[in-house]
């Protein structure tokens, strides 16, 4: 009897791990047709770096035309489902602001991102710009101002907070 319960717990925790260690769903690259998730755009029409996030049960991701909208999006409670990945433009390898790519996405937990940098985003806002490495982050912050923070510590008020349309922002070259 214990030997059938011990197998039993084995088995148990054996599924449980490889059910941990299921790897997120892949990127999907960005199309014409891909839509921001909040303004219903087409985000390509619009430069600066974006953002996708997979969700469980959804056949496929939904797109952000801004960071700043991803962001926003993963600190609000309001939610469809269980996030399954989510990755960010790597601007350290983007052609340019107004080319962000089309595949170099970049898990948004690995990324380096600028907050506080008065650039404009693709849709007319702040942005906070994601980067695969430090030293891009550093180089951006050099020519741009802002800081350099992981993601888990991009304060609420960069994402969430009220946008001055007043304020004065940059376009990067």
């Amino acid at each position: 009897m214990r030997f059938v319960l011990l197998a039993l717990v084995t088995l148990t925790l054996t599924a449980c791990q490889e059910e941990e260690a299921k790897a997120p769903p892949p990127p999907v690259d960005m199309t014409a047709e891909a839509l921001s998730f909040f303004c219903q755009m087409n985000i390509s029409d619009h430069g600066g770096p974006k953002a996708q996030i997979h969700l469980e049960g959804y056949p496929a991701p939904i797109f952000f035309a801004q960071v700043r909208d991803m962001v926003a999006y993963l600190k609000s409670p309001e939610r469809d489902a269980k996030i399954l990945a989510v990755y960010v433009s790597d601007m350290s390898v983007a052609a340019s602001w107004e080319e962000p790519g089309t595949s170099n996405w970049i898990l948004a937990d690995g990324a380096q991102y600028v907050v506080g940098a008065p650039v404009r985003g693709g849709m007319g806002a702040p942005e906070i710009v994601p980067f695969g490495n430090y030293e891009g982050a550093e180089a951006f912050t050099t020519k741009y101002g802002g800081q350099v923070l992981p993601m888990s510590e991009i304060p609420d008020d960069a994402a969430l907070g009220a946008v001055n349309l007043a304020q004065v922002l940059e376009t990067p070259s």
